[in-house]
């Protein structure tokens, strides 16, 4: 997605304020942990900001910085990452792009829940956990 059309606004908590731009390491590790997401599978901000918890940008961070880093980011990744695998912590698709981001569930299978006008991705059997098993624990809940 180009940087224009998915850049957050910023606001006044701590970790926007003082989030800075990410280091060229920090934006290639985190579109590196993006690739390896299979089809149907997801992660969080916070889940890729965890796997990078020692990178120098995340070092002496505190609380939701990483999750806003990682999310900086994604809002300025190409159209063919699959950003639609990156979620929040709530299992909600990126903010403003769930529109965008249902026909990927739909075809990939990714298990949903809730109405169609607030689903989200059930990350209990959604979640994908580098190492372990790659494929969703059961079928898309289909969304009438």
């Amino acid at each position: 997605m180009s940087n224009e059309s998915r850049l957050p606004e910023q606001g006044s908590a701590r970790g926007l304020d003082a989030l800075k731009d990410p280091s060229p390491d920090f934006v290639e590790r985190v579109l590196a942990i993006v690739q390896t997401i299979p089809p149907g599978r997801v992660m969080t901000y916070g889940g890729i900001a965890a796997m990078l918890a020692d990178h120098e940008d995340l070092v002496g961070t505190e609380g939701s910085y990483g999750a806003r880093l990682v999310g900086q980011v994604m809002a300025r990744c190409d159209a063919d990452v699959a950003w639609w695998r990156v979620l929040r912590s709530t299992g909600h698709p990126p903010k403003f792009y769930e529109a965008r981001a249902l026909p990927h569930y739909r075809e990939e299978g990714t298990p949903l829940t809730g109405p169609e006008e607030n689903y989200r991705v059930d990350l209990k059997l959604a979640r994908y956990n580098p190492g372990q098993d790659d494929e969703p624990r059961q079928a898309t809940i289909p969304l009438d």
